[in-house]
């Protein structure tokens, strides 16, 4: 991955996050490998998610290289989509935006660019008024989140649909800003 951030390195806060771009997908791909090694997607999925709804699905550069992205796309509160499956196509009638997957390289973490990946999506959310996001935390990544304001969601369905994410799967919802 990145190797030049530090002394004589740019520094991680001029990293700029834009519109995801097919040609992207195998870089998205091999972070994705790298981050969550046992929560593997094919580049099938992804790709299908960016064909879908590109306006919600963002990489994040740094001096040229991809070095984080995101992904999500319209969806219905408490329908969570098993892991590296197609969705075939987007709901009529969506309620939320779904952060389907967010991954940034470790090296360039910590500069608060979750907050403006965030701020990006509550944009999107708003343009196609849906008044929630939600998301799959993994890894502990919960404590993250909900200082972004997600709160954990709880309950035998949406404990049922977590099992293809791992033990440490938590289910969130925040209500998008004004």
């Amino acid at each position: 991955m990145i190797q030049r951030l530090g002394p004589g390195g740019p520094p991680a806060s001029s990293a700029v996050w834009q519109r995801a771009r097919s040609a992207d997908l195998k870089t998205i791909s091999r972070i994705a490998e790298a981050i969550h090694p046992h929560l593997p997607e094919s580049q099938a999925s992804f790709a299908e998610k960016l064909q879908l709804f590109p306006k919600g699905c963002f990489v994040l550069a740094l001096d040229g290289d991809v070095v984080g992205y995101g992904i999500s796309y319209p969806w219905m509160l408490e329908q969570i989509p098993p892991l590296d499956t197609l969705l075939g196509a987007l709901p009529a009638s969506p309620t939320c935006l779904f952060v389907h997957d967010a991954a940034i390289v470790p090296e360039v973490r910590g500069h608060g660019l979750a907050g403006e990946f965030l701020r990006l999506l509550s944009d999107v959310a708003h343009q196609h008024h849906l008044p929630s996001l939600a998301l799959v935390s993994v890894y502990g990544t919960d404590v993250l989140w909900s200082r972004y304001g997600f709160g954990v969601v709880t309950g035998g369905r949406v404990l049922e649909k977590l099992a293809s994410y791992g033990p440490t799967a938590r289910y969130m919802t925040a209500t998008v800003p004004p």
